[in-house]
């Protein structure tokens, strides 16, 4: 179920889309491609010139390319559409900065380090920003999530997977943490 409708009048002004899509190799690597688009439902006046209405202001992509172990071994960008023509797009190459950075083991302290504020661009840091959820959903069903020795790489990153809950005693028992939910009511007590 979507929202309700606005129960106020309204008109659209801008429409930013995000895209992943993600790939298996035939080398063995994954490739996640990003695509951010920013468009304007009415004529918009740039310093750098007339934008029609819903032609892109930004249309930016970036393809990471990484291994299983989530560790980036290629990056490209590519700015097709940018408010300031012939320099947005001047940064693209200094993404290649991230190469060996790990996409969930600190990256997105990493992304913002090395290409936050003017040492990259904005947009398409933003739009990296989400790539390890995108790479986790990728590799989720590649294999049974409670296959293997190691405890399941989503579990305690979110309410619904903490051990100590309900749905981790039930789809995960090897992982639940009932000593803690006991420690947790008897304090409470």
């Amino acid at each position: 179920m979507s929202l309700p409708d606005s129960s106020v009048p309204r008109q659209r002004l801008h429409q930013r889309s995000i895209t992943y899509d993600c790939y298996r190799r035939d080398d063995g690597l994954f490739d996640v491609d990003a695509h951010l688009v920013d468009a304007k439902d009415h004529d918009f006046e740039l310093l750098t010139g007339l934008r029609p209405a819903r032609e892109a202001v930004h249309d930016m992509y970036a393809r990471v390319t990484i291994d299983a172990a989530f560790v980036i071994h290629a990056i490209e960008v590519r700015t097709v559409a940018m408010p300031y023509p012939d320099v947005c797009d001047r940064i693209e190459a200094a993404y290649a900065k991230l190469i060996g950075a790990n996409l969930v083991q600190g990256f997105r302290k990493r992304l913002h380090d090395d290409m936050g504020g003017v040492h990259g661009c904005s947009h398409v840091t933003e739009l990296l920003g989400s790539l390890p959820t995108a790479a986790i959903q990728m590799m989720a069903g590649l294999r049974r999530e409670d296959e293997g020795e190691s405890k399941p790489f989503q579990l305690d990153r979110c309410h619904a997977l903490e051990t100590t809950t309900e749905t981790v005693r039930r789809y995960y028992p090897k992982w639940y943490r009932a000593s803690a939910v006991r420690n947790a009511q008897e304090e409470q007590a």
